[in-house]
């Protein structure tokens, strides 16, 4: 069985159809660049030409980097334009892409849903925690396998300032740190979390996690283990796509 992701991010939006059975791409993914100001109309329009590359006419599972309510309501918008608080991102989307069936889902849940499935948190209980490291950091938390929406532990404070704002992988670019500078930001953040919430496991996702071995032996400290996604940078493709076929 196949199904449309989408995965919208800060600097890039990337789709392509699933395949539900083996959790993977079914084809080669196409990526375009997300508009700046990334505006809800902007957006929908580079989710449009993601869509219309493959020509694909069935459901649609769409992640969103925010908090979304309802599966349809835009509540947060830390890394794209502010107009989309409050936009029904479902009716958006579904209107522009011709009225096919449209799911919304926050993007780091998507990702989290993927790999407790298919890849790093397959098989694992207790309490697992997923990071996205990108323009910001996105989390997802489950419980025995449930997934708790919406935490966006990305936003917990560090140094006095938005733990994004100092750890994310944009942060490393934006102040040229090294792997081993920029993994003890990461450290300084996992073991504030692991305070919080004492995870059996992190999960290490986002474009980083092709990169692990040059920064996950730098961290040190933390009790829980700390894996990087196997999905890597498709987990919210693939998780985008199983909500859309679980809600179709």
């Amino acid at each position: 069985m196949q199904i449309f992701g989408v995965d919208i991010g800060g600097s890039g939006i990337k789709g392509a159809p699933v395949d539900l059975d083996r959790g993977d791409l079914a084809q080669e993914r196409c990526k375009v660049l997300t508009p700046h100001p990334a505006t809800p109309d902007g957006v929908a329009d580079g989710v449009k030409q993601v869509i219309d590359h493959f020509g694909w006419t069935g459901p649609v599972g769409l992640t969103f980097p925010g908090v979304v309510t309802g599966g349809a309501t835009v509540r947060t918008a830390a890394n794209v334009d502010r107009s989309w608080v409050d936009t029904d991102a479902r009716a958006l989307f579904g209107s522009r892409l011709g009225g096919l069936p449209v799911t919304v889902v926050n993007d780091a849940d998507a990702a989290g849903v993927a790999e407790m499935q298919f890849g790093a948190g397959r098989g694992r209980g207790g309490t697992v925690i997923l990071l996205t490291f990108g323009t910001g950091i996105g989390s997802a938390v489950f419980a025995d396998g449930v997934l708790v929406p919406n935490t966006e532990l990305g936003h917990l404070e560090l140094g006095g300032h938005d733990a994004e704002h100092k750890a994310s992988s944009k942060a490393k670019e934006d102040h040229d740190l090294s792997w081993e500078q920029w993994a003890r930001r990461v450290q300084k953040y996992l073991a504030h979390v692991e305070m919080l919430f004492s995870p059996e496991v992190f999960i290490i996702g986002g474009g980083v996690s092709r990169k692990a071995d040059k920064f996950l032996h730098h961290i040190e400290g933390i009790k829980a283990d700390i894996v990087p996604a196997q999905l890597q940078n498709n987990a919210g493709i693939v998780g985008a796509a199983m909500r859309a076929a679980q809600l179709s």
